[in-house]
């Protein structure tokens, strides 16, 4: 086994390894130790049937034809002639093979390579357990088609979560049998062909075998675990558009102190501003004073005098406050100059920046437990019946070969349904941000739709919203839990079914479109950061200047020179001049100085409309290929 090679026992898959053999390719390997005990269950199994035990799904019929014992010959044979379909194999052989060739009855696109090789892994791995009765040969073929590079097709819908996956996972293993539909170097084959192309050759099942290949959890476990690390890299880049965003505004960080969160301390809102914070680290925008912060006002020609200042999109500007406005607010004023600028006189951010850390943090937390519940089951033996040839002092079959309902998946149908609704939480409070970036009336100071508009024909980042809120929008209705609908199904004998295939299949296509929104929050972010720095920096280069009337000049409400108050006005401009000059550069936290380093490798600020649709993609394309 090389160091890329998985191995698997059915006791340490790990979510990670899962991953790595369904996106990157990698190979697998049967545990040989564990091997025995597949072996010795198959043999158990051929032993019992050998002495005539009636066992479920091996020699009864399935669901509700469990009361159908199967004969020793075929009925059909007494007929004049024969039979007419002179099956090939034994009746009980005929059972296993009838149940994978009508099972496969699913409908719609097929399912994307990495999902099912992440079903063929997890097949594998719950029949190294050693409880299914299927024999070392009939594993080894399955192993064999996944490592060769053959994908069956699966289509995406015909799974009630019990008896586990049935019709998907028929169509994983019909393909074993020379029948089905697989995708083989790129081409979509006739199952036969693809074994063909690559080597391999059909199989015959044996006793149980059918039901061991397609009873279990294996569709809803591989589209929920590829979901949850989707998920698990879109919450951290969630936290790094907040962190970006937060920046921009130049916000306030209080509400991200760990003593803080000790008082409160959910995990995963812990971990959120944990992440926020670090993600901020060596930023000088973050707690600046209010009266630092100058507010955009539209460019105009007499706008800037020095060469460096005239290529600027916008001008600068501050209101100041007289001394007959400052009654009750003496003690602000003597920690803060009277000038308002971009940011407002009060000590806290708006919800969608305050409370990143709770809401971030649930959705984490919504996270955790389904990656709980998802590493439990990745472990697990879910067909049906279990096999336990080692049992002590049995008397009966039934004490060895014992019906239960491992397959029925609502374990993950409810922690899938926990996330479901996490998801619009998570894009809600992200479109938010992005709504607040443009919007003049709550940017702090920022141009109306992060554009300087002078001539009035310039959008900005206005539909940007738009296309945020409609994905918002499309996310929450499709929240609904498919996990308390339940439609019963095999005439009733299984009456109550989980649905968590249709869950965890929405929940996977919904990583899609919470990406989208994300990637827009990062795109609006890099924009208004973009502004907010270089406000910033073009007054404190203005000031740094020495001459205090050319800050005067960028301020509004100032008193006439004849006036009693001109005087503290001049001296107050030159504690404002004095401030911003002895401040360094104005910069963004170093991990979202990154991102934003990567974002303008693509995609440069806009200074006036552009078409913005290669930028969406683009923007998009980074986040989905984890390149922030």
């Amino acid at each position: 086994m090389t160091a890329k090679t998985i191995l698997l026992d059915g006791n340490s898959l790990t979510r990670e390894q899962l991953v790595a053999v369904a996106r990157q390719g990698l190979p697998v390997e049967l545990d040989s130790a564990q091997l025995r005990r597949v072996q010795r269950a198959a043999d158990f199994l051929a032993d019992k049937v050998s002495c005539g035990e009636p066992t479920y799904g091996v020699t009864t019929g399935f669901g509700s034809n469990a009361d159908k014992l199967l004969g020793a010959h075929r009925l059909r044979d007494e007929l004049p002639g024969g039979h007419p379909d002179k099956p090939e194999g034994t009746l009980l052989e005929e059972l296993q093979h009838n149940l994978i060739t009508t099972h496969a009855v699913c409908v719609g696109k097929p399912f994307a390579e990495d999902v099912v090789r992440a079903m063929l892994v997890i097949r594998i791995n719950t029949l190294m357990r050693g409880h299914s009765g299927i024999r070392v040969e009939t594993l080894q073929a399955l192993t064999a088609m996944l490592n060769s590079g053959i994908v069956p097709v699966v289509p995406e819908k015909g799974s009630v979560g019990a008896s586990g996956d049935l019709a998907p996972l028929s169509h994983l293993a019909i393909v074993l049998l020379g029948g089905g539909e697989a995708f083989y170097q790129g081409e979509r084959l006739p199952g036969a062909e693809a074994l063909a192309r690559a080597g391999l050759t059909p199989i015959r099942l044996s006793f149980k075998e059918g039901l061991a290949l397609n009873n279990g959890t294996a569709q809803m476990l591989a589209t929920a675990a590829l979901a949850l690390d989707s998920l698990e890299y879109l919450l951290d880049t969630a936290d790094l558009a907040a962190a970006m965003t937060l920046d921009a505004f130049a916000g306030r960080s209080g509400a991200l102190r760990p003593e803080v969160h000790d008082l409160r301390p959910h995990p995963g809102q812990v971990d959120a501003a944990a992440h926020v914070r670090s993600l901020l680290s060596g930023s000088t925008l973050v707690d600046i004073p209010y009266h630092l912060v100058p507010r955009f006002k539209q460019w105009s020609a007499e706008a800037w005098v020095e060469p460096q200042d005239q290529a600027l999109s916008f001008d600068i500007g501050w209101d100041w406050v007289p001394a007959n406005q400052r009654h009750g607010r003496e003690a602000f004023y003597k920690r803060f100059l009277p000038f308002r600028g971009g940011k407002k006189h009060q000590p806290q951010d708006a919800y969608c920046l305050r409370c990143m850390p709770q809401v971030h943090g649930a959705v984490r937390d919504a996270w955790a437990q389904a990656c709980r519940v998802i590493d439990i089951e990745l472990n697990s033996v879910t067909d049906n019946p279990l096999i336990f040839p080692d049992a002590e002092n049995a008397e009966f079959i039934e004490e060895q070969v014992i019906s239960a309902g491992h397959f029925h998946g609502m374990p993950l149908a409810l922690a899938m349904s926990y996330v479901k609704a996490a998801i619009p939480v998570l894009a809600s409070i992200s479109e938010r941000r992005l709504n607040k970036l443009v919007d003049p009336a709550n940017n702090d100071g920022l141009p109306a739709f992060l554009t300087g508009n002078e001539d009035g024909t310039d959008s900005g980042f206005m539909i940007v919203q738009y296309t945020a809120a409609a994905l918002v929008n499309d996310l929450a209705t499709r929240a609904h839990p498919a996990s308390v609908y339940s439609v019963p199904t095999s005439a009733n004998a299984e009456d109550h079914v989980s649905m968590g295939a249709n869950e965890a299949r929405h929940v996977l296509e919904m990583m899609e479109d919470l990406s989208h929104v994300i990637a827009l929050e990062l795109y609006t972010a890099a924009q208004a950061l973009d502004f907010r720095q270089n406000m910033l920096n073009a007054a404190r280069r203005l000031a740094s200047r020495g001459d205090w009337k050319a800050i005067a000049a960028k301020i509004a409400n100032a008193p006439r020179e004849d006036h009693p108050s001109y005087e503290q006005f001049a001296s107050e401009v030159r504690d404002l001049m004095a401030a911003l000059a002895g401040v360094g550069d104005f910069h963004a936290g170093e991990s979202v100085r990154g991102a934003h380093a990567v974002l303008r490798r693509y995609i440069g600020f806009m200074s006036r409309d552009r078409a913005m649709d290669g930028e969406v993609r683009t923007v998009c394309d980074l986040v989905r290929q984890r390149a922030l």
